[in-house]
């Protein structure tokens, strides 16, 4: 095998210094996983026994499970937008394109809309405040708060008790009745195509 040195580049270009620093990285891994190799070594001949030490084992740290997932069915989501569909228009509302009318058609679309989905709500949930305090009050959160109850915002450091404004009170369902569906009832349509005869 002949090699010409005249072949050779004689300048180092950016491309070049890149793969070799790649191509050290990766000796330097293959090192590292090498030496975390679980192989046992060889058990040693006929060395002084160390001494024997005893040591209290470390209590158990408590294991953190993963939060088990489970698939929501849509039935109840779709079902509640039937339901504000049937009181006020609201998919209508949303699927409208609302760029050819004026703001005061808007307006009096939305009022509508509103009071329809408000009733649908009233009529099938109990809504509560998260928070019973007014907005904009000052409130402190203790170790231990209901995380799924209150989300910080801003600048969040270190641990609670944390203090800050109350920007929204939150809303949470205290009872949901929900109307019972039919066995073999299709929950996605929302709203029938009308036909007038």
């Amino acid at each position: 095998m002949n090699i010409d040195l005249q072949t050779l580049p004689t300048t180092i270009d950016p491309l070049h210094v890149g793969l070799a620093v790649i191509a050290v990285v990766f000796f330097i891994l293959f090192l590292v996983k090498g030496k975390g190799n679980n192989t046992p070594a060889p058990a040693p001949q006929a060395q002084e026994k160390a001494p024997e030490t005893t040591l209290e084992p470390k209590p158990a740290a408590p294991a953190k499970t993963a939060p088990v997932l489970k698939e929501a069915s849509p039935d109840a989501a779709l079902q509640l937008l039937t339901l504000l569909q049937q009181e006020g228009r609201f998919v209508d509302f949303i699927q409208e394109d609302l760029t050819t009318y004026s703001d005061a058609d808007v307006g009096a679309a939305a009022r509508v809309v509103h009071e329809g989905s408000k009733k649908a709500l009233n009529t099938h949930f109990t809504l509560a405040p998260v928070r019973s305090e007014d907005e904009e009050a000052q409130v402190t959160l203790n170790e231990g708060f209901n995380a799924s109850e209150m989300r910080l915002t801003g600048n969040v450091v270190g641990e609670a008790p944390f203090t800050g404004v109350l920007v929204h009170k939150g809303w949470k369902v205290t009872a949901s009745n929900l109307p019972k569906i039919a066995d073999g009832h299709d929950t996605r349509i929302i709203a029938p195509a009308e036909v007038e005869l």
